[in-house]
C-alpha cells in the first residue's frame, strides 16, 4: 500500500508548486505562521523530509538551503496514481472503477489527455 503525504508535508508543496521558484525554509515558515501556529523547526524538519523523499531538491546557499520541487504538482499526482494501480492487484478492475466514478468534468479532461497521448504509452 502507497501513501501519499501527510498534513503538513502538502501543506509546503502546495506552497512551494504555487511558487514556482526556489524558497528557503524561512520563506515557507514566514508564511505559513500567518495562518497556523507554527515553530521554525518544524517547517525545517518537514522540509527536510520532503528532501530525503525526493520531493524538493536542495542547494546550499550561504549558512542554509533554498529548496526547489524536483517535479510538477501534476507530475507527482501521475506518479501517485500509477503506482496506486501498478499495487492494486487487478489492474483492468481497478480502472473500471476509476472510471465509474468520474465526474462528467473528469471524464472530459480524460478524453481531451487521449487526444493528446492516443496510443496509451506504446509507440505508433
Amino acid at each position: 500500500m502507497m501513501r501519499g503525504l501527510g498534513e503538513l508535508e502538502s501543506t509546503i508543496m502546495d506552497w512551494m508548486w504555487a511558487r514556482r521558484r526556489p524558497a528557503s525554509v524561512r520563506d515557507v515558515f514566514e508564511d505559513l505562521k500567518q495562518r497556523r501556529t507554527i515553530a521554525y523547526t518544524t517547517v525545517m524538519t518537514v522540509m527536510d523530509k520532503l528532501h530525503t523523499k525526493g520531493l524538493l531538491r536542495r542547494e546550499a546557499v550561504g549558512r542554509a538551503y533554498v529548496y526547489e520541487p524536483v517535479a510538477s504538482k501534476e507530475a507527482y499526482t501521475a506518479d501517485l496514481m500509477r503506482r496506486a494501480l501498478a499495487g492494486s492487484g487487478n489492474q483492468a478492475a481497478t480502472l473500471v472503477h476509476f472510471l465509474e466514478r468520474l465526474t462528467p468534468e473528469e471524464a472530459t479532461a480524460l478524453e481531451a489527455a487521449l487526444q493528446v497521448y492516443p496510443h496509451g504509452g506504446r509507440p505508433a
